[in-house]
């Protein structure tokens, strides 16, 4: 879910020049295949990826992406450059970024986030010969050379809600939310239903950080810090914060309470080096495998098999998970076994609204 850094030039074809692309936030990783023209990597790809909020470094959301682009670069050979988001930007802004991508010969591009659906839609009518891919968004009015790469982030959180009901003491769990949007509302709706499958009379506490169009919630540890100590002064012992690199406050907050546990999102957040001096206290993470989602979209186009349309990496397909770092869940291994086994089988069906 979300350090932007402000980015060196990189080396581009054409005549996009070098301030431009370093304008928009992007820099080339690609030390190796690019030379003074700017031609692709061994593979003769080009991929683009603009961060949400939060970029490169957020612990979370934007890391697992990278991760996926990572791979693709050393295992694919095709040249990566990145572009960060500022927080607070207009919709121009990333149209800007989109288009400087576009203009710098980066084909296929991957928009890391819900907030680039508009942007996107726009830039990709405007280029139908390059593709396109939005990660956490899927719209009926999508241009066809765009794909969605979307996950069942519900049944993730329905094991976190299972894993959360178990270990609580006090019968009151937490559920911090970065954004109130449709997708984050999924997070939620997975994890209270989770909850209530042990036991329907434990209570559950849910804050929202901010509502659109203010996407801060996203990249304000202070205020999932904030939010998750007045969870725990109400009492909650478990708290999961699906809220991008404001969970790292959240987590910094239950870890100075004993007793008491905090649930990480999108990446394994126990084995982040920026949160090891808490990963005592994290009880889990709701993984969710976006480097998957971006190594599999552009090994597709590699393949020359393009991934088209929406294409969905729930629970059975791995798409998402609980990480198992520490060995904090271990003992409750089965119950959530039992439980993964009834969404796979189709015996549980997990609503994504609260």
């Amino acid at each position: 879910m979300r350090r932007s850094t402000k980015l060196a030039a990189v080396v581009l074809s054409g005549s996009l020049g070098i301030a431009s692309l370093a304008a928009c936030g992007a820099k080339s990783t690609d030390d190796t295949s690019a030379g003074a023209s700017g031609t692709a990597g061994a593979s003769g790809i080009k991929v683009g990826m603009a961060y949400d909020i939060g970029g490169r470094g957020d612990q979370s959301f934007n890391d697992s992406a990278a991760r996926g682009l990572d791979k693709a670069k050393a295992d694919l050979g095709v040249q990566v450059t990145e572009a960060d988001a500022k927080t607070g930007e207009a919709e121009s802004d990333k149209e800007t970024r989109l288009k400087s991508l576009v203009t710098g010969g980066y084909n296929p591009i991957i928009a890391v986030g819900f907030v680039y659906q508009d942007a996107v839609e726009k830039v990709a009518k405007e280029n139908p010969n390059v593709k396109f891919a939005i990660i956490d968004s899927a719209s009926s009015t999508q241009p066809a050379n765009v794909t969605s790469l979307t996950f069942s982030e519900q049944e993730g959180s329905y094991l976190a809600g299972v894993a959360a009901a178990n270990k609580s003491k006090t019968k009151h769990v937490g559920f911090i939310g970065g954004v109130q949007s449709e997708l984050i509302k999924k997070f939620e709706a997975g994890y209270k239903a989770g909850v209530k499958s042990v036991d329907p009379a434990i209570a559950v506490e849910t804050t929202y950080l901010t509502t659109p169009p203010d996407f801060t919630g996203f990249s304000s540890p202070d205020k999932g810090k904030e939010a998750a100590q007045g969870q725990l002064d109400k009492g909650a012992d478990v708290i999961y914060a699906a809220a991008g690199s404001s969970g790292s406050g959240s987590i910094e907050a239950v870890a100075n309470k004993a007793g008491t546990w905090a649930i990480g999102v999108d990446s394994d957040q126990a084995s982040q080096p920026a949160l090891a001096k808490y990963k005592a206290a994290i009880l889990t993470s709701m993984v969710k495998n976006v480097d998957t989602s971006v190594y599999t979209y552009i090994k597709s186009i590699k393949d020359g098999s393009p991934l088209t349309g929406v294409k969905n990496f729930d629970l059975k397909a791995e798409g998402v998970s609980l990480a198992t770092t520490g060995g904090h869940i271990d003992d409750i291994k089965a119950k959530l076994d039992a439980a993964t086994t009834a969404i796979t089988s189709g015996a549980t069906t997990v609503p994504t609204a609260p």
